[in-house]
């Protein structure tokens, strides 16, 4: 096993060493502190790629060239322009190119999938969600209840235990086996945001397919993040944001997953839009909806093009970096991260003490580690913003920090430890 050393050699020796190093140049730090800045957030907006401006100029000479013609005449024909992007987003995500479309926004992507996948009839009614789940999706699932005008009990919320940050997995599964015929839908994020905690997709998946319930994930923070095996864990229907590990631009487009055995079934409720229908008629203006096969029958607009080209400059360092290289780094240097913040809380401990309460175990968490903050509040998060630190706040006192693997370096970490020690002074 790896000894780590909280010294900057020991850094600049892991950088040295790491084969994905060279991919930091390829994207832009923030330079507008009179510091050098320390970006980890990540899990919040990531940096931008550098090929950006030239795939966005690129679409924006093609529209003055052509005009409307660009749907067909451009340099990546804007009637197709998604294509571009489905084989890298199977690749991030582990899924079947059938089974993955970029379109919308993340919640727009979740009510239109749970038009489809949250059908309460009978007794089965419920949907199981995380305590303190993200609000956007806890007011997406409250409203799809609403909206089917059932009470709002039936949304059900899993949390920690009393005293606990995390939420236990024997009590998830007992939660879903209890509800049993009266559960509807599961909707979880993969990755809880506020915590860092990861959970088992795969088993989540098997146990409500066992009660007869339909499984889907908000995937804004595991997406880019961890290493996904959509298809494979046999996971209904999935959503994720473009613009926190995916370095896609502020409010950039969304990422659907659909299993491919609904991809073939026109009969599924929607609320469609043209894009989704059958391209081969599309044009010619009738009635009646004809869904695409796959994921693309969940569109409904025209490709934001000028979003998609962010978005596909950005999947391509990561098609070129390689999610299981992503995955190896990301463990190693969250670790470290991790070995520098509690090194200083051992030595700090009149000052200040650091509670970790991501989990421990790196098959149990991505790159966020959450900090607790024993003994200093804001003040201290305030001070390491002052010497180059962009991290993440979240009340009472959790600092939220996340070494993405593609730009953050073993060199970041320890600076950032440097800056946190003496912030406690």
């Amino acid at each position: 096993m790896l000894s780590f050393e909280n010294t900057l050699e020991f850094a600049q020796k892991m950088d040295n060493k790491d084969p994905l190093r060279t991919f930091r140049n390829e994207f832009i730090f923030p330079d507008f502190h009179k510091e050098t800045i320390r970006y980890f957030t990540g899990n919040s907006l990531g940096l931008q790629p550098k090929k950006t401006s030239k795939y966005i100029n690129e679409e924006l000479n093609d529209w003055g060239k052509y005009g409307v013609e660009g749907h067909f005449m451009a340099k990546r024909p804007w009637f197709s322009y998604h294509e571009n992007l489905t084989k890298y987003t199977a690749e991030v995500v582990g899924a079947n190119e059938s089974e993955v479309v970029v379109t919308h926004s993340l919640t727009t992507n979740l009510h239109l999938l749970m038009v489809s996948f949250y059908q309460p009839e009978g007794k089965r009614t419920k949907i199981l969600c995380e305590e303190k789940a993200f609000p956007s999706d806890q007011y997406a699932l409250e409203s799809q209840i609403k909206y089917h005008k059932l009470p709002k009990e039936h949304l059900v919320e899993i949390g920690p235990r009393k005293g606990e940050h995390l939420i236990r997995e024997k009590d998830l599964l007992e939660k879903i086996k209890e509800l049993g015929e009266e559960l509807a839908l599961i909707m979880i994020g993969g990755v809880n945001y506020y915590t860092g905690q990861l959970f088992d997709m795969d088993k989540i998946t098997n146990a409500g397919h066992a009660v007869g319930a339909i499984v889907g994930f908000d995937l804004a923070h595991a997406a880019g993040n961890i290493n996904l095996k959509l298809h494979d864990w046999g996971v209904d229907f999935a959503a994720w944001c473009g613009y926190k590990y995916l370095n896609s631009s502020p409010g950039g487009v969304s990422g659907i997953f659909v299993h491919e055995r609904h991809e073939n079934k026109p009969e599924l409720n929607r609320f469609a839009g043209w894009w989704g229908h059958d391209k081969e008629s599309r044009f010619l203006m009738e009635p009646g909806f004809k869904p695409l096969k796959g994921a693309e029958g969940w569109q409904l607009s025209n490709a934001p093009v000028l979003g998609m080209a962010v978005h596909l400059a950005s999947l391509e360092v990561f098609h070129q970096a390689g999610m299981e290289n992503i995955g190896k780094k990301r463990d190693l240097l969250t670790a470290y991260l991790e070995f520098i913040i509690l090194d200083i809380s051992n030595r700090n401990k009149d000052k200040c003490e650091f509670e970790i309460i991501t989990p421990k175990d790196k098959t149990k968490r991505g790159a966020q580690l959450s900090v607790l903050s024993h003994g200093k509040g804001k003040e201290l998060f305030d001070k390491i913003t002052e010497n180059g630190v962009i991290a993440d706040w979240r009340e009472p006192n959790v600092i939220r920090v996340a070494p993405a693997p593609l730009y953050n370096s073993f060199e970041d970490c320890w600076f950032f430890g440097q800056i946190l020690e003496n912030a406690l002074d």
